[in-house]
């Protein structure tokens, strides 16, 4: 029995070479099965995207943005208005004005005031005498003419801006010349009264307020957008310490340069008039202007203002008083026609008039 057993060990293979060759028939079984049945397009593809998407971050072809107009609209806007823009000194100041025509430069009146000729210094640095043409008091604006060609008129605008938009003051405060400042329009149709540089009654007018800062030597400096065109003239601020609080106010535009052309010309100005006196309300509620006296023949008595009705609206905008409404009123132009909202007896009524003409000089 024994020998038996001997002579099967010995016929038979060892056990670790029986394993070696059961997987290597196994390896080869599953090469042949490979080669049979290559990789589908699926399975391809389906690699090829990850491996894209694993991609390092610096082996990623990334297009960088070459073109960057507009990233800095405020340093855009000082670019194309800085030409225009001028520094003035007279014997009592200096103040500052643009380009608004070839050969002729708009300000504020009180930088002249009293001045007949005027230092002009350019951007470029040239300096030459320029000659007051004259004065438009009511709304603080005046024209200089200077000998020299090849100036860059500013653009004015003649809609209105929008509360809130991009607003750039440029000029010498505190005789610093070119110096650009920027906010936003605070106000539209802002009422600021103030006495004409001749004397005389109080003139009001709706301004543009912003709040980009405007100190002493500003006056007679555009205002302007975020493309360099002008939304008015920097007149005055309101302060309680002599330098800028946030308050500015400049001439709109439109009203600028309906001046200047009368300036220029010569010619006395044609300015809106409805033909009313009034007070403020003092009663509690509804805020307005009451008429307290109406002209004969005026474009409030055609269109059946009556003595005693309070006007609470012109032309789309509140009226808080007579000043707002006198403000309004010259903002617009002869035989323009308005929505005029009125309180007659409690009752809101609108009615729609046309205004007349009043003849304002020029100086």
């Amino acid at each position: 029995m024994t020998d038996e057993n001997t002579t099967t060990e010995r016929s038979g293979l060892p056990g670790w070479l029986s394993a070696l060759l059961f997987f290597g028939a196994v390896a080869l079984l599953v090469a042949a099965i490979a080669w049979a049945f290559p990789e589908s397009p699926t399975e391809a593809a389906a690699d090829e995207t990850t491996s894209t998407s694993t991609a390092a971050p610096d082996e990623v072809d990334v297009a960088l943005p070459t073109d960057l107009t507009g990233a800095e609209p405020i340093a855009d806007a000082a670019e194309v208005i800085l030409p225009s823009v001028v520094y003035i000194q007279t014997d009592s100041g200096v103040g500052s004005g643009v380009v608004y025509d070839d050969g002729l430069i708009v300000t504020a009146a009180h930088v002249v005031q009293g001045s007949d000729t005027v230092r002009v210094r350019f951007t470029d640095g040239t300096q030459v005498t320029g000659t007051v043409v004259g004065t438009a008091n009511g709304v603080d604006i005046a024209v200089i003419e200077v000998d020299r060609e090849g100036l860059t008129p500013a653009s004015f605008v003649s809609e209105k801006p929008r509360v809130g938009q991009t607003a750039i003051a440029v000029g010498s405060p505190w005789g610093l010349e070119s110096t650009v400042t920027a906010g936003i329009v605070s106000a539209i149709d802002q009422t600021n009264c103030s006495v004409p540089i001749g004397g005389g009654a109080p003139s009001c007018a709706a301004m543009v307020q912003t709040d980009a800062a405007i100190n002493p030597g500003n006056s007679g400096g555009p205002l302007v957008d975020r493309l360099g065109h002008v939304l008015g003239i920097n007149v005055s601020i309101f302060t309680d310490s002599g330098a800028n609080d946030g308050v500015g106010f400049a001439v709109p535009a439109d009203i600028v340069t309906t001046y200047a052309d009368a300036i220029v010309s010569g010619e006395p100005i044609e300015t809106a008039f409805l033909g009313v006196t009034g007070e403020d309300l003092s009663t509690e509620g509804q805020a307005g202007a009451v008429i307290t006296s109406i002209s004969p023949d005026s474009s409030a008595e055609e269109a059946d203002v009556q003595v005693g009705d309070v006007i609470i609206a012109f032309d789309g905008v509140p009226v808080l008083g007579i000043r707002d409404l006198q403000a309004q009123v010259r903002s617009h132009q002869p035989d323009e026609e308005v929505e005029i909202i009125i309180l007659r007896e409690d009752e809101e009524i609108t009615i729609n008039a046309t205004l007349g003409v009043n003849t304002e000089e020029v100086g």
